[in-house]
């Protein structure tokens, strides 16, 4: 199916589920303009309300990412600037290459992308690109201390990365090994999680999804006093059904104060 076609289809399938949903609540979509309800999903780990643009297919966290980003990039020469997206999302990947004057998508498994790399492990020279952006990535990697070395590496002076990971305890707890459902996470980020990007970033600023409007709808409608259960033993139940997330811009170092 062409873009053109699928574009189309959305858009008849995001009217169609308005009119089954009128009396939802209703939000916007920063990233497509769609205006309704939202769609709710059920991942392994539990209900989340009011999750999914039915238009473009974003979740809370792309919209959030989409409103930090139109912040963190204003005023950047970002045509003059070289991106590596690392686990590409199709609702940003648009936005990303018309923004940037090179961009670039890597991933490890994914299918069309222009990298097959190991971010444990990143095949690019030291200072190559401008700007970083993975998100929920670190959360499946091993050695993820490993993998903020790399990506510190590989960003230029002045360069910035964007890697946020889902805040799902009140303090990063380590696996012994992957968990299936929970997409094979190594780890239950915590609020603490980004301390570990201090040793490699001069600066890292913590965007909340507190202080934008209500009407993107960027909380985690998520019942997480449900946790621990079979399926994910290893997290801790959270207070609330409503969660912020945190989105954490780090930025590199200039040469001349290394």
């Amino acid at each position: 199916m062409s873009s053109h076609f699928r574009e189309i289809f959305r858009r008849i399938s995001a009217l169609a589920f308005q009119l089954r949903n009128f009396r939802k609540e209703r939000f916007e979509c920063p990233i497509c303009g769609y205006k309704g309800p939202f769609k709710d999903i059920c991942p392994p780990t539990g209900l989340r309300k009011h999750a999914q643009c039915p238009s473009c297919l974003a979740l809370e966290r792309h919209r959030f990412q989409y409103l930090v980003l139109q912040s963190v990039l204003a005023g950047l020469n970002v045509s003059q600037m070289k991106m590596l997206h690392i686990a590409p999302e199709e609702c940003l990947r648009s936005f990303f290459s018309r923004q940037f004057g090179k961009y670039e998508t890597a991933d490890l498994y994914m299918e069309g992308v222009d990298h097959k790399v190991d971010i444990q492990n990143l095949p690019f020279t030291d200072s190559t690109y401008d700007f970083v952006f993975a998100s929920h990535v670190l959360e499946h990697i091993p050695d993820d201390r490993k993998a903020i070395q790399e990506i510190r590496r590989i960003l230029k002076p002045n360069g910035i990365a964007i890697l946020p990971v889902p805040v799902v305890a009140e303090r990063t707890i380590e696996y012994p090994q992957p968990n299936p459902y929970e997409a094979d996470h190594v780890r239950a980020p915590g609020f603490d999680y980004f301390d570990r990007y201090a040793p490699w970033f001069s600066k890292v600023k913590k965007y909340t999804s507190n202080c934008l409007p209500a009407k993107y709808q960027l909380f985690l409608y998520e019942d997480r006093s449900m946790w621990p259960t079979t399926e994910i033993p290893l997290r801790p139940a959270m207070q609330g059904e409503k969660h912020i997330d945190i989105i954490p811009v780090c930025y590199a170092q200039s040469a001349s104060k290394q």
